[in-house]
């Protein structure tokens, strides 16, 4: 392998550098926006380093904009899609993966193709179904419809990662006496847990970032955190301080899931999506 001369390394290095920079400016701006008076958050030039410091966005956020309640809604909501999601597709995948019929094994394509669907093409109808049963409003309405979307790619990307698990151990564990449901648990899911992973990481950031099916199907008491940042907008104001606080309140739980996960978020790409 050419091993890289020193001006090469030099170059890399700061290329890296100066595509981190771009990619994180907004998050800068964000942070730096949410310690920030009105007054300064558009001062001309703008104010990158040197302003005057206050916490007020933060007491505003966290004392009149319901921070709080918004977080509880959308973790809920979150955890309930997520879990619904991995229980249904993962099962679904493997199934897909180990049948012998030419068109179950097609079927995993109407998943896919259940992907590229507009949400909002399904929104109307779900919506009209949801209020025909009464959850309108409910935290179940949003559950449902973000699991439509989120188990079908469970489902695709499970089918793929199991199609790679070897059959020769589970056939080794039915000649052992396990049965097909004790082999999937003990042999099949345990090695593919980097791929349920990745799923699961899918799954919580589609849900925690959904605004249009929350905006559509929650009431005011369990409205998500998109949607509390949405508020932030008003007919006398902007409030742009509590505006980066509340996106600074939405990002935490998603780097710090991403930060322990990403070791199997990448495994699980890297070996499932991009096989079978």
């Amino acid at each position: 392998m050419h091993k890289k001369s020193l001006p090469e390394r030099i170059v890399l290095i700061v290329l890296s550098l100066l595509a981190i920079g771009f990619f994180m400016m907004p998050i800068y701006w964000l942070v730096i926006t949410a310690f920030k008076y009105g007054r300064d958050a558009f001062a001309i030039p703008p104010q990158w380093l040197f302003f005057e410091f206050t916490l007020r966005n933060f007491e505003e956020a966290i004392s009149t904009s319901n921070a709080g309640r918004f977080i509880l809604n959308s973790i809920i909501i979150t955890a309930g899609a997520t879990s619904l999601s991995l229980v249904l597709g993962v099962p679904a995948g493997y199934a897909i993966a180990r049948s012998k019929s030419k068109i179950i094994r097609a079927s995993s394509y109407f998943f896919l193709i259940l992907l590229m669907v507009p949400p909002v093409a399904m929104l109307i109808p779900f919506y009209l179904i949801m209020r025909d049963v009464g959850l309108i409003g409910s935290y179940l309405a949003v559950i449902l419809l973000d699991t439509v979307f989120d188990a079908s790619f469970v489902v695709w990307m499970m089918r793929s990662y199991f199609v790679d698990v070897p059959r020769e151990m589970e056939e080794a564990a039915l000649v052992d006496g396990a049965s097909h449901i004790s082999a999937f648990f003990r042999v099949a899911l345990p090695l593919s847990i980097p791929g349920i992973v990745a799923s699961a990481l899918y799954t919580i950031i589609y849900s925690w970032n959904d605004f249009l099916f929350a905006l559509m199907l929650t009431s005011p008491k369990t409205k998500t955190i998109p949607l509390g940042i949405l508020a932030s907008f008003s007919a006398v104001e902007i409030g742009w301080g509590r505006m980066a606080v509340l996106s600074i309140f939405a990002i935490i739980p998603a780097v710090i899931i991403s930060l322990f996960l990403n070791r199997y978020f990448i495994q699980g790409l890297t070996m499932g999506a991009t096989k079978g």
